[in-house]
């Protein structure tokens, strides 16, 4: 006989109190906790399911699991080489960055392909979601559609039927369980919810996505445990200014984490990029102090992208620090770096620090090409032409090697580079031009000699004296 079991759960961070209080004592949230009611199972199957319990060896046969391809490119990229069947993805973002379109056009891409799949949606209705799939041209796929908002009819209308290849939930948030009293998008229904499905998709073979809403803080609403219990988690990122949408792949347990794909926002829905460094590297041909080409990495991806720093006279008594894109506390430690070691004081002056193009970077190899930017702009000098910069730097001024050099070589070298300033390398690649630099003082005294040689070259070139 099923019996009820009552709690105080904290709705912002999934804490269970003995008691309710007004203040949640984990996260210090007010009015957050709420009664929820479980029925539970009587009795306790941990007797019954000993002796079921196999050991095998570490040891085995185990091929690889396979895969079915999207037809995205970048999506198949970023989930390391296609679905695998039986998997459970999170896909979070923010609202209107383009999930349910990018869910939409995975599934009837599928569809098309000859896999069977359903999209269930909890937020809108079938006919919204047969004029969005009128608008991005994908009406004649055989994809199925479903509007609900309780699992077990979910999970019912599938139940004696042959199970779907890829199962779409549209979100998460809105899925509520008949065991629970607890309102829709409370902590107990999402886990109980994302629970349900995420058995039958084990069970069953089918490729679950549950797309999440995310917090202000950026975070994926209810629980953490609900990215410990699916298999990858993915972000959609991107600002409302740019029409490019980056996925990464927080966590995967079926692929490399931190993979990137790039998606362009057209009429004609999210289109992949095949080359996003040509797209966050600006025109090269204009060369202005505090520009810096940055060679990164997105997982197994090098991606280049232009660092932009303005170093200006401030008339606050605290000088601004602005920063898009990067971590601003490492650039107060760069900055910190660069006047004690270095000399630079850059206390009264206003500091503006930005990646183009909306990527954010999260490598500590960007350390140097944010220092390059910024001694450029205070010096106003531009750095040598066709450069790339990369690596990452100690407290003490040192420069230290980052991993996978001879990858963000080969791509800068593919775009046209013919140079790059680097910390020292023990087998570089050939056929590019290397400033190797120790220490940040050795950054510093380069770029005064190339600003040095320029003017030399220029005032030969006019036939007057040199400054």
């Amino acid at each position: 006989m099923a019996r009820e079991r009552r709690s105080f759960v904290c709705q912002s961070c999934g804490a269970v109190q003995p008691r309710w209080t007004g203040r949640c004592d984990a996260c210090g949230a007010w009015n957050s906790i709420t009664e929820e009611v479980h029925r539970g199972r009587g009795g306790s199957s941990a007797r019954r399911h000993a002796d079921r319990l196999e050991l095998v060896a570490l040891a085995g046969e185990v091929a690889p699991p396979p895969r079915m391809a999207t037809g995205i490119a970048e999506f198949d990229r970023v989930l390391g080489g296609g679905i695998v069947r039986g998997s459970a993805i999170l896909v979070g973002g923010d609202p209107g960055i383009g999930k349910s379109t990018l869910m939409l056009q995975v599934a009837a891409g599928l569809a098309r392909s000859g896999r069977s799949g359903i999209y269930v949606s909890g937020e809108e209705s079938i006919e919204q979601v047969q004029l969005r799939a009128r608008r991005l041209g994908l009406e004649d796929s055989p994809l199925r559609l479903a509007s609900a908002t309780m699992v077990e009819e979910v999970l019912a209308a599938l139940d004696g039927r042959e199970p779907p290849r890829l199962l779409v939930i549209d979100s998460i948030q809105t899925m509520a369980s008949a065991d629970l009293e607890a309102a829709p998008g409370t902590v107990s229904q999402i886990r109980c919810a994302a629970d349900q499905l995420i058995r039958f998709a084990k069970q069953r073979g089918t490729a679950l996505f549950l797309i999440g809403h995310v917090t202000k803080d950026g975070q994926i609403a209810g629980p953490r445990v609900l990215e410990h219990m699916v298999d990858t988690v993915l972000y959609f990122e991107g600002e409302r200014g740019h029409q490019y949408r980056l996925l990464r792949a927080i966590k995967n347990r079926f692929g490399p984490a931190n993979e990137l794909g790039v998606f362009e926002m057209r009429e004609a829905g999210l289109l992949p990029v095949a080359n996003p460094s040509e797209l966050f590297v600006g025109d090269r041909s204009k060369r202005v102090p505090g520009s810096c080409v940055f060679a990164g990495m997105e997982g197994s991806r090098p991606v280049l992208v232009e660092i932009q720093a303005l170093v200006a006279p401030s008339v606050l008594a605290t000088p601004r620090r602005a920063v898009v894109g990067w971590d601003g506390n490492r650039l107060a430690m760069v900055l910190a770096v660069l006047e004690t070691r270095c000399g630079l004081v850059t206390a009264g002056r206003d500091i503006y620090l930005n990646v183009a193009g909306g990527l954010r970077v999260q490598e500590p190899a960007a350390d140097l090409a944010v220092a390059a930017a910024l001694i450029s702009s205070l010096e106003n000098r531009p750095l040598p032409p066709e450069s790339v910069v990369f690596g990452e730097i100690g407290l003490a001024g040192e420069v230290r090697a980052v991993g996978q050099a001879e990858a963000r070589l080969r791509e800068a070298q593919k775009l046209g580079f013919r140079r790059a300033i680097l910390p020292p390398l023990k087998s570089p690649p050939a056929g590019l031009e290397r400033e190797e630099v120790r220490r940040l003082n050795e950054l510093v005294a380069l770029l005064a000699a190339s600003g040095r040689a320029r003017r030399v070259t220029r005032a030969a070139a006019e036939g007057t004296a040199c400054p």
